[in-house]
């Protein structure tokens, strides 16, 4: 784990999201030059060993310069057509800068539902293994072409975080037109200063990031700050720096004082914990009484069915659910049972289970190491 900046050059696997507004502008479609900038120092990272992830915006604003669609509101299906075109021209620009190094590119289009199912969480984490293992550099973009829901002109940070867990990273680097998180707005505040190092992310940082994306990307610095409470609570440290300038990335790896770092936690998550909270969507709800809501909260324990007091939802075994106490959601967890089944045997014995359904496949309707409590932020 890394626990301050000279840890940074220990750092063996590291994804770098790379934003819209470094990549594409109205005159130029494709930036090559700062494409190829960029591989060359992950050229010079990737010949000291260490695995490199590219993520990257920029289809959806290619696209848009490509068809002339500037200076105005694009529905859902002009943004997927937009990425439809400006993603190949994306992907083209990458292989002809690491191909000067004599190296391959994949690329993998990704979207948040194959995050949230643990199958497809556990393939992407497969390949992206056997890529590094080829020497292939992966360039993982979201699949815009079939999102239908939430998509967000050139914000990929969410899935930088994302993608960083499923690789198993050390480090999550934001590339942006930025330098770091200040304290307050560097444009309109002469006095701003940068904030060098955060130990623990808190309200005070979201109120200092504000939320304003560029002419050509959304993702502006809360998206980043979000990004890196996901990375850092499943165990991946962050960084923000400025991809405006040569040399940027090589200095933050060497220990030097670029960017805004944020450190992970000394009682971090588990991935598989994270993923959980973080990544899968409820399914349905579990209401517990005050034996079972102290047992969980106070004692780490599992959910047996003597606790459940109601259930809600429709959910199949293995599917997310979340756990209500008194005053509202307390935990989330992978049930063992169907919501049907469990209507069944909830308020009765462990013992009862098999009398009930004719068998009994667990003891537990959540084992403890699949349930993760919601507790708030205290830092």
């Amino acid at each position: 784990m890394i626990r301050s900046r000279s840890d940074l050059g220990h750092a063996r696997r590291v994804v770098v999201k790379i934003g819209s507004s470094l990549l594409a502008d109205a005159e130029h479609g494709v930036r090559q030059d700062v494409i190829d900038r960029v591989v060359d120092e992950l050229q010079s990272c990737m010949g000291s060993g260490v695995d490199v992830v590219v993520v990257t915006s920029g289809s959806v604003a290619l696209g848009r310069v490509q068809l002339g669609w500037l200076g105005r509101t694009l529905s859902v299906h002009e943004k997927q057509a937009a990425a439809a075109i400006g993603q190949p021209m994306l992907m083209s620009a990458y292989a002809r800068s690491f191909a000067r190094h004599g190296r391959t590119v994949a690329q993998m289009l990704l979207t948040k539902d194959d995050l949230r199912h643990r199958r497809r969480y556990l393939n992407a984490s497969n390949t992206s293994e056997t890529l590094f293992s080829a020497g292939v550099v992966p360039i993982v973009n979201e699949n815009d072409t079939v999102v239908v829901a939430e998509i967000k002109f050139g914000d990929n940070d969410s899935l930088g975080a994302l993608v960083s867990l499923v690789v198993d990273a050390d480090l999550l680097v934001m590339l942006t037109d930025v330098d770091g998180l200040y304290d307050k707005n560097p444009t309109t505040h002469s006095d701003a200063r940068r904030v060098g190092v955060i130990e623990h992310l808190n309200e005070e940082h979201v109120e200092m990031a504000g939320d304003t994306g560029s002419a050509f990307g959304t993702g502006g610095m809360g998206s980043k700050i979000s990004a890196a409470r996901v990375a850092t609570t499943g165990g991946v440290t962050a960084a923000i720096i400025s991809g405006k300038e040569s040399g940027r990335l090589s200095r933050l790896l060497a220990g030097e004082d670029e960017g805004t770092l944020f450190l992970c936690g000394v009682d971090r998550q588990t991935r598989r914990k994270h993923w959980i909270l973080e990544v899968l969507s409820p399914k349905g709800e579990i209401y517990v009484d005050a034996g079972a809501e102290q047992a969980i909260v106070g004692k780490g324990s599992s959910l047996l069915p003597v606790g459940v007091k109601q259930v809600s939802g429709r959910f199949d075994k293995g599917e997310c659910v979340e756990i209500v106490g008194a005053e509202g959601v307390i935990a989330r967890g992978l049930c063992n049972y169907t919501s049907e089944e469990l209507k069944r045997i909830m308020g009765h014995a462990s013992s009862d289970i098999e009398a009930i359904l004719g068998y009994r496949d667990f003891s537990a309707v959540i084992h403890r190491d699949n349930l993760v409590l919601c507790r708030e932020d205290t830092d």
